[in-house]
């Protein structure tokens, strides 16, 4: 720490389509949903995370909620940028004589374009970022679970966020072999949403839909420990009258299969393009799942029974990026060959 280090505030974040998560000091400091409200007459801020989120989908016309994250990257600039410039503040709460200049870890996902790479530095600088640097999802999940990227040793990593999934192989701190799919939460929580259409004829929104992805999600039709059938309510398609429906983890493991199998195709992949002797690593280290898609019931043991390979859910799955961000922040000399 120098001696003018209080005029610099250093925070890592981790940028996600469905969560935002802020570190600084070391600490969480900001968990929320990745959500702005947005007045449509003044274009000012009304709500950000939490409180943006309870108005999603019960919004009236001078109000609108949005997402600014779509598929791991910004769809909307100025919203990703209210969004940040928001984030940031909740950290200042106590009022400062003078204002810090920011110094930002950011990740981003691994297949990212140059153009998507520069929205999110530019939206960052935006919000008052002085210098900004970027590592990649997976490395930053890696970092987060406590592998040690800088050893000649493969270690496989699968980050299930909301909007992509990051399957990379890791060595001597750096990427091997790499594939970034937009197959991810979000997808599940459409596939859902269209399921109770076609099969129950029931309307439900995105956070009912989560609702139900959290609370009998599953990738396995037959759990050791199933969850109790959980009960939606929302209007009938045809009639718009009021209807009560229980759904059980079955039927979610069958609408999610689609979508999960395009994940298995896509580590099967990652794992064909692999080098021999980093093939045989990870054979016995075992793959590595990051990310809120982690928690899916039984997600583990159909990736193990496909790959035939051992999967391990990280200690944190939501927070593991976030926490490897944190580490690359505190250590941006030691790892300045991974930053952008």
């Amino acid at each position: 720490m120098g001696l003018f280090s209080f005029l610099t505030q250093e925070i890592a974040i981790d940028l996600g389509t469905a969560n935002t998560i802020i570190i600084h000091h070391d600490k969480i400091v900001v968990d929320e949903p990745s959500i702005v409200a947005i007045d449509q007459t003044t274009g000012k801020l009304i709500a950000i995370g939490t409180r943006a989120r309870q108005m999603h989908g019960k919004t009236h016309e001078n109000i609108r909620t949005i997402r600014p994250l779509r598929d791991g990257v910004i769809a909307d600039f100025n919203s990703a940028e209210l969004m940040i410039r928001g984030m940031i503040k909740m950290i200042n709460t106590k009022g400062r004589l003078i204002t810090p200049s920011l110094k930002l870890v950011i990740c981003i996902p691994s297949g990212s374009t140059e153009v998507e790479v520069r929205a999110v530095r530019d939206s960052s600088e935006h919000a008052g970022a002085r210098e900004v640097y970027m590592i990649h999802e997976p490395m930053a999940a890696a970092i987060g679970i406590g592998i040690d990227v800088e050893a000649p040793e493969g270690s496989m990593v699968v980050d299930i966020g909301g909007g992509t999934t990051e399957i990379a192989v890791i060595s001597l701190g750096g990427i091997v072999a790499n594939r970034s799919i937009r197959i991810a939460g979000d997808d599940f929580t459409d596939d859902i949403r269209e399921y109770m259409r076609h099969q129950h004829n029931i309307k439900i929104g995105e956070r009912t839909a989560e609702a139900i992805k959290i609370n009998v999600g599953s990738a396995l039709p037959d759990l050791e420990e199933p969850p109790s059938d959980y009960m939606v309510r929302g209007p009938h398609q045809m009639t718009a009258l009021p209807v009560e429906i229980p759904v059980s983890y079955q039927e979610i493991a069958h609408c999610l299969d689609k979508s999960i199998s395009k994940v298995e195709t896509a580590i099967l992949n990652v794992l064909e393009r692999t080098p021999p002797e980093l093939y045989a690593d990870i054979f016995k280290n075992g793959i590595y799942l990051a990310g809120g898609g982690a928690l899916l019931r039984g997600l583990d043991k159909r990736l193990s029974d496909k790959t035939n390979i051992p999967v391990h859910i990280a200690e944190d799955p939501l927070h593991a990026v976030a926490r490897g961000t944190g580490i690359a922040l505190k250590n941006v000399d030691k790892f300045q060959f991974l930053l952008k």
